[in-house]
């Protein structure tokens, strides 16, 4: 067993695992806080974690500065994150070289959600946290959503609450423990360690958090912005408690197969990024205000000054990523043999540490290929376009709001006929209960793919 892959109960104790989280998916109005009492607590929690967010020039941010060789923006200490810039030649895609700025956070986070049982029906500690790229404030978050800085106080603020219960958790009660990575385009190999520890009534809920079903929160992923994209990923690492076992010998592609096609993917696909100082950038440029790119797409750097009284530190700025335009991600979903399967994309992306994982049916912001012919635009994009009136699930969610500031995207199910044409070998249809296995492992599932997964266990 290793630390990167999800920690495999017996069966007896999977099948009770699941059992448990099926009766607190079916709780839809909560034990410990009612449904009506929870929109109070989170808008209670939204004035009480009001933060004032300013775009500010880059020589105003406190603590950071460019480099005067290489022109990266970095902290004085060393610590948190680098935007730097990356040089990249790739066969995915339409554009075969292109250079991009890019956030290096080489340090392994946490993204914990603790689990404890009320009147035997499981609760998920959920916490409400305002980050400054949100752009609503408050969004639900995992118990505990920590970098290596901020859990070590690098910036002499105050402890992570909870945070011993997963890095000291106590024998037998981890339900999930995997690295997952992040947004490929925008961090280079950022990985973070997703956990679910269960817990004893010795763990309370303090101001800022709130123990709730399974149901609630499955209810509130159906509205925009509101879970955050950290809760997301560690959502989808719980056990599946509506997956049928007895389709597993009934998926379209056996197990081998669909592990092989990853494999010759991530082999056949070709990325080679290397660093290259921010200032040195082929078709972007700095002003005091923003690093953009020379056409006005994809993304920009910025300077936020940002205070807020609820977080470990009371003022502080930093560097965000704002994208331009709202992404789309979209799955294409359809059964075999009664057997649920999803439209997956073998997707190569610079900052991935293996080269490819596995992503959405379409993945990208639409307004940064629309000068582009037909013929090179994303494929199955005019598909998910045309078809999202009849999605069944179409939510708008935002990003990681420490670092990107109000990135956000339409995060769409669709439900397609049998006869849909595969265009390429980047794509392959596999079955729920082959996702979720892939899910106990690292680095097979981008962090839009597993947003999807968690949206796709909502519905009925």
């Amino acid at each position: 067993m290793t630390a990167t892959t999800l920690l495999r109960p017996s069966r007896s104790e999977e099948l009770r695992i699941r059992s448990r989280l099926a009766a607190s998916a079916a709780a839809r109005d909560g034990g410990v806080l009612s449904n009506a009492r929870l929109a109070e607590w989170l808008e209670d929690r939204r004035r009480a974690q009001a933060q004032r967010v300013e775009r500010v020039p880059f020589a105003e941010l406190a603590g950071w500065g460019f480099d005067e060789e290489t022109g990266d923006l970095r902290h004085r200490s060393g610590r948190f994150f680098t935007v730097h810039g990356l040089r990249v030649r790739s066969d995915f895609g339409p554009v075969a070289e292109w250079d991009q700025p890019i956030i290096d956070q080489p340090e392994i986070g946490i993204l914990g959600i603790a689990l404890r049982d009320f009147d035997g029906v499981p609760h998920l500690l959920m916490q409400a946290k305002s980050e400054p790229g949100n752009v609503n404030g408050v969004q639900l978050s995992p118990t505990v959503q920590a970098t290596r800085s901020n859990y070590t106080r690098v910036h002499g603020g105050s402890a992570v609450p909870y945070l011993d219960c997963f890095r000291r958790p106590r024998p037998g009660s981890v339900v999930a423990d995997v690295l997952q990575s992040e947004q490929g385009s925008w961090f280079l190999r950022k990985r973070n360690r997703n956990m679910i520890v269960e817990v004893g009534p010795e763990v309370e809920a303090g101001e800022d958090f709130a123990w709730l079903t399974l149901g609630q929160v499955n209810a509130l992923l159906g509205a925009d912005d509101t879970v955050n994209m950290d809760a997301r990923t560690v959502l989808s690492c719980l056990p599946d408690w509506r997956q049928d076992a007895g389709g597993a010998d009934r998926a379209l592609h056996t197990d081998t197969e669909v592990r092989s096609w990853i494999t010759r993917r991530r082999a056949e696909h070709e990325v080679v990024a290397a660093p290259v100082g921010l200032a040195r950038l082929r078709g972007w440029h700095r002003d005091e205000r923003a690093v953009s790119h020379e056409r006005g797409q994809h993304f920009s750097v910025v300077a936020v000054d940002v205070a807020s009284g609820r977080r470990e530190v009371p003022a502080w700025s930093q560097p965000l990523l704002q994208p331009h335009g709202v992404g789309l991600a979209a799955l294409f979903v359809r059964r075999v043999d009664g057997v649920p399967h999803a439209l997956l994309r073998a997707r190569a992306e610079a900052g991935f540490a293996t080269v490819a994982e596995l992503g959405p049916t379409v993945q990208c912001t639409p307004e940064n290929y629309a000068h582009l012919p037909e013929e090179v635009r994303p494929p199955y994009l005019a598909e998910a376009l045309a078809w999202r009136e009849k999605a069944v699930y179409d939510v708008v969610q935002s990003e990681e709001g420490g670092r990107f500031l109000h990135a956000r995207s339409h995060y769409a199910v669709i439900e397609v006929e049998d006869a849909l044409p595969l265009v390429s070998d980047e794509f392959q249809w596999v079955s729920r209960p082959q996702i979720e296995d892939l899910l106990r492992y690292s680095h097979h599932l981008n962090v839009q793919a597993r947003t999807l997964v968690a949206a796709l266990r909502t519905l009925s």
